[in-house]
């Protein structure tokens, strides 16, 4: 990496100043939590909760590997913030699951790592290098367990470890490393009526429809130099439905929608624990505020082919300007293959020089 462009991305690291890229997650730390890890959900708008049927339930509803039969794995390449020019900023997640019958559930795992390159050490003053230079990085480690709690009902919970490895020094006088590690645990759930007919009809619509709620990344803050520098995990809810529109022996239609919010509560300088952010969260708002922290996303995939051969998908994601202002449209595409598949999404931020602009998503599994 060239010296200009270390020194201008060492500048964006220290200062988390991601705000085009992750608004609602500039009061956080390790943000990397909350990209999304796979192709198929990513052409979707980004909405993958009430999905939740492959692999990747892992990180959008541990719930939804109840219901899901085989085992899977999966892997995940995307150059990040294509729009910053920084060819070796890149994000790679890899999953697996396998049913278990013997604990009457699903086991899943998933390892995501962020490069964010080589970058060279200056002082305060002057752009001058101070020894070699360094990588930094981060990178995740979850696993998880998930069941049937009901014929219906799928349960499935995480564990994870999380370190953050930025920088070797401090930052100006202050002693200590930009290097820290912490743990957090995800709650799922999914609901798959088995009957649900329209009042005043007789059409049951219940095997079309899934619900899906999770919350993510629930655990303590993390510290970087001391305690009281301490930033909160970027805790999120989602909340979304997913409904099949057609469902025949070679079309397939499915919508999904999704309503996420970032669950960290800040006061001035600091930021409430994760067990008071639970409640805290929701109070001292007024109903207008609280409906704008939340984003919304949505999507169409099709299906054709029995069995499934190749699919296209188109989404919308959106963030209420006062909140950070993400827009974006989605596309994607996919193709199966006896135990193969191959999906890919690509992100149109609807505006040029965008970071997430062109951010290209390629996406591989094997399941059987």
């Amino acid at each position: 990496m060239k010296l200009r462009k270390a020194v201008f991305f060492a500048i964006i690291i220290s200062l988390f100043n991601v705000e085009l890229v992750l608004p609602q997650i500039t009061t956080s730390a390790v943000p990397f939590l909350l990209i999304a890890p796979d192709s198929r959900a990513s052409g979707m708008g980004e909405s993958g909760v009430a999905v939740a049927d492959n692999v990747w339930a892992v990180y959008w509803n541990p719930g939804g590997l109840a219901f899901q039969e085989g085992s899977e794995i999966g892997l995940t390449h995307a150059n990040w913030l294509p729009g910053l020019g920084l060819s070796d900023l890149w994000i790679a997640h890899l999953a697996y699951k396998q049913p278990v019958e013997e604990i009457e559930g699903v086991i899943a795992g998933q390892v995501t790592y962020l490069s964010y390159g080589e970058i060279q050490h200056t002082g305060e003053t002057s752009p001058e290098p101070i020894g070699p230079p360094f990588t930094a990085y981060e990178f995740a480690l979850t696993v998880g367990y998930s069941t049937k709690i009901t014929n219906t009902v799928g349960l499935g919970v995480n564990a994870r470890i999380i370190h953050s490895h930025l920088s070797p020094f401090g930052a100006g006088k202050e002693t200590g490393e930009g290097i820290t590690t912490g743990f957090c645990f995800d709650i799922g759930v999914m609901y798959k009526p088995e009957v649900l007919v329209i009042p005043f009809t007789s059409l049951d619509i219940g095997k079309m429809l899934s619900f899906g709620a999770s919350i993510s990344n629930i655990g303590p803050k993390l510290s970087y130099i001391d305690r009281a520098q301490a930033d909160p995990l970027p805790m999120y809810l989602r909340l979304g439905f997913a409904f099949q529109i057609l469902q025949s022996e070679y079309n397939n239609i499915a919508f999904s929608t999704e309503l996420g919010r970032l669950m960290v509560n800040r006061w001035g300088e600091t930021t409430d624990e994760f067990y008071k952010s639970f409640f805290t969260t929701w109070m001292y708002r007024s109903f207008n505020e609280q409906i704008r922290k939340f984003v919304s996303s949505m999507g169409v995939e099709y299906w054709y082919g029995s069995p499934k051969l190749l699919g296209i998908r188109v989404g919308y994601f959106y963030e209420d300007p006062r909140e950070g202002n993400r827009k974006f449209l989605t596309f994607g595409a996919g193709i199966r293959y006896d135990m193969y598949g191959f999906d890919f999404s690509y992100i149109d931020a609807l505006e040029e020089l965008h970071p997430l602009g062109e951010t290209l998503r390629l996406s591989l599994s094997i399941a059987w």
